[in-house]
């Protein structure tokens, strides 16, 4: 299971990389997409809107099954991955880079606080 060491992660197995002081990338885990099997659909239709902490911002189907997707950390959803619309296999081929779901702007950036680091996350998935 690859868990890299820059990035923080949520109890639901999403994962958040900080790029700038109040912008961050999300997707899934390695650890999820392995669970979930072939991703097929990603589904997002949050773009705009400003949403609390766990609230759900979209869905990801698997061949046998849909599940919701929780937003590590409050904030507003600036950039869905257009390349899921035509490739959503990318969360499966590439959790981290180029399988990202949402880009969004953090409105409380103490919540980071509140996520696994890589160690913690590896110990929470054994």
């Amino acid at each position: 299971m690859n868990v890299p060491s820059n990035l923080k992660y949520s109890a639901e197995h999403e994962w958040i990389r900080v790029e700038a002081d109040d912008v961050a990338y999300i997707g899934v885990t390695d650890y999820a997409q392995q669970e979930l099997g072939d991703i097929v659909y990603v589904e997002v239709e949050t773009e705009g809107e400003t949403l609390e902490k766990d609230e759900t911002f979209g869905s990801i189907e698997a061949v046998k099954t849909v599940s919701d997707l929780f937003l590590p950390i409050s904030g507003e959803i600036l950039e869905l991955n257009s390349e899921l619309d035509d490739e959503p296999e990318l969360v499966n081929s590439s959790p981290y880079e180029k399988g990202w779901i949402i880009k969004m702007k953090m409105t409380d950036i103490s919540q980071l606080d509140g996520l696994m680091s890589a160690e913690a996350y590896v110990e929470y998935t054994t």
